[in-house]
C-alpha cells in the first residue's frame, strides 16, 4: 500500500536506534521470551524502514511530514513508528535497518535486516505488466527482496546458520499493492479474483524460500480490511447504503480482502503440514485493524475522524490522489494520535502501535516459544 513521489533529501542514520519513542505497555514485551537473535522483514510500505527512499530519494516518504514523530523522515510511511518497530521492541531487539541504507551497520554477523520496499508487489513487474498492470512506485518485488536476503546471508559469518534458526521471519504483509495497482487500472471483478491465487502462490513460494535459508519461525501476515481506507472510500462511492457495513466500510472490498486472507490461511495450513519442523503462523492484520475500529473510543481515537486522513485534503475523507500528503500546502491535522489513518493509505503511529499490540499477543502463543 504505497504511492508516488515529491521532492526531498534522504536521511537515515544509525543513531535512529537511540531516539526516544513511546514505550510499549508491559503486556506486549512477551516476544523477548522467544530469545530471537534477529528479525528479518519482507514486505511493502507497511514495513519499509528506508529502502524506497534510498532507491528513490525523490520519494515523498523522504520528506516531512512523514516521520514527524521521529524528528526526521526515515522512509517510514507514517508520522512515526510502524508495526515492525513495535515487534522489534517487544523482542528487545534494535529497530531493523533498511537493507539498502548505505549507513547500515554490518559487523559480519547476522543482525536483523528489513528488505521491505514501499510500493513493492508480490508478483514480479513483468508478470503484472503482462496483465496490463503497472507498478507506479518501484521496480522491486518480492522476488528481488528474496535475492537481497540470499545475498545478505551469503555474506554472514559461519555462525549465521545458527542465528537464522533463532530468528523471526516476517513474510509480508505483501500483495496489497498488486491489488491496489489492479484497482487503479480498472480491472474487472473477475480479473481481480483471478489475481488472488497468483499472489498467494508468490507468498507461499517466498515462505518456502526463507525456510530454505534456514528460517524456523515464520509469520505470514494477511491483508487489511481495505474497504475502511480513505483511498478506497473516496474512489468508490456507491449510493446504495447496503454497500456499507456498520462502520461505513465498503463490504465488497472487505470481502475481497477476506478472500485473499482465507486463501492465504489455507496455504499456511498446507505449509505447516509440509514443514512440520517449522513454526509458521498466520498474522491476522485484518482482525488487528478491526480491533481498533471496535474499540476506537476507549483507545483514544476520535470516532468522527476514523475514515479521514490526518495528512491530506479533499472530500469527506480528507484524501485526494491529486494532492496527497507531502505535497505543497497539504495540511496535517493537529492531533494525529486521535486519527487511525495517517495519509489515507497508511496508518498513524498510534494505530500501528495498537495493531502491533494486538498482533503480538495473538502470535506469541502460536510461536511456541519457551516462557
Amino acid at each position: 500500500m504505497a504511492t508516488s513521489n515529491v521532492v526531498c533529501a534522504f536521511v537515515l542514520s544509525s543513531l535512529f536506534h537511540f531516539l526516544l519513542v513511546p514505550v510499549l505497555s508491559h503486556d506486549v514485551d512477551v516476544l523477548q521470551k522467544c530469545g530471537f537473535k534477529a528479525i528479518y522483514q519482507l514486505g511493502d510500505s507497511i514495513a519499509d524502514t528506508g529502502n524506497l527512499i534510498t532507491e528513490n530519494p525523490l520519494s515523498r516518504y523522504a520528506w516531512f511530514p512523514y516521520g514527524m514523530n521521529l524528528s526526521k523522515p526515515t522512509g517510514r510511511c507514517s508520522n512515526g513508528l510502524l508495526m515492525i518497530d513495535y515487534i522489534a521492541r517487544s523482542a528487545k531487539l534494535p529497530y531493523l535497518d533498511a537493507f539498502l541504507n548505505p549507513a547500515r551497520i554490518f559487523s559480519g554477523g547476522c543482525s536483523g535486516v528489513n528488505f521491505a520496499v514501499a510500493g513493492s508487489t508480490a508478483l514480479p513487474a513483468e508478470v503484472l505488466s503482462s496483465k496490463n498492470i503497472l507498478n507506479i512506485v518501484t521496480k522491486e518485488s518480492l522476488s528481488a527482496q528474496l535475492e537481497w536476503m540470499f545475498t545478505y546471508f551469503n555474506t554472514c559469518s559461519k555462525d549465521c546458520a545458527k542465528e537464522i534458526k533463532s530468528s523471526l521471519f516476517m513474510v509480508g504483509e505483501i500483495g496489497g499493492n498488486d491489488y491496489n495497482y489492479a484497482f487503479l487500472f480498472n480491472k474487472s471483478n473477475e480479473e481481480m479474483k483471478a489475481l488472488v491465487p497468483e499472489v498467494v502462490k508468490a507468498i507461499k513460494d517466498a515462505v518456502e524460500k526463507v525456510i530454505g535459508y534456514g528460517a524456523r519461525r515464520v509469520v505470514v501476515p494477511g491483508n487489511f480490511p481495505i474497504g475502511c481506507f480513505p483511498i478506497y472510500l473516496s474512489q468508490f462511492q456507491p449510493n446504495d447504503a447496503a454497500a456499507y457495513d456498520e462502520f461505513h466500510c465498503l463490504k465488497g472490498l472487505n470481502s475481497f480482502a477476506s478472500y485473499h486472507n482465507e486463501l492465504l490461511k489455507q496455504t499456511v495450513e498446507g505449509l505447516k503440514t509440509n514443514y512440520p519442523d517449522v513454526i509458521i503462523v498466520y498474522g491476522d492484520y485484518y482482525k488487528a485493524f478491526m480491533s481498533i475500529y471496535q474499540n476506537a473510543q476507549s483507545l483514544g481515537f476520535d470516532t468522527k475522524t476514523m475514515q479521514k486522513a490526518c495528512c491530506g485534503t479533499g472530500g469527506d475523507h480528507n484524501f485526494s490522489l491529486r494532492r496527497m500528503c507531502g505535497a505543497l500546502g497539504v495540511p496535517v491535522c493537529p492531533n494525529p494520535d486521535q486519527h487511525i489513518s495517517w495519509d489515507g493509505i497508511h496508518l498513524t503511529q498510534k494505530a500501528y502501535q495498537h495493531m502491533a499490540e494486538w498482533l503480538i499477543n495473538d502470535i506469541f502463543p502460536k510461536l511456541q516459544c519457551s516462557a
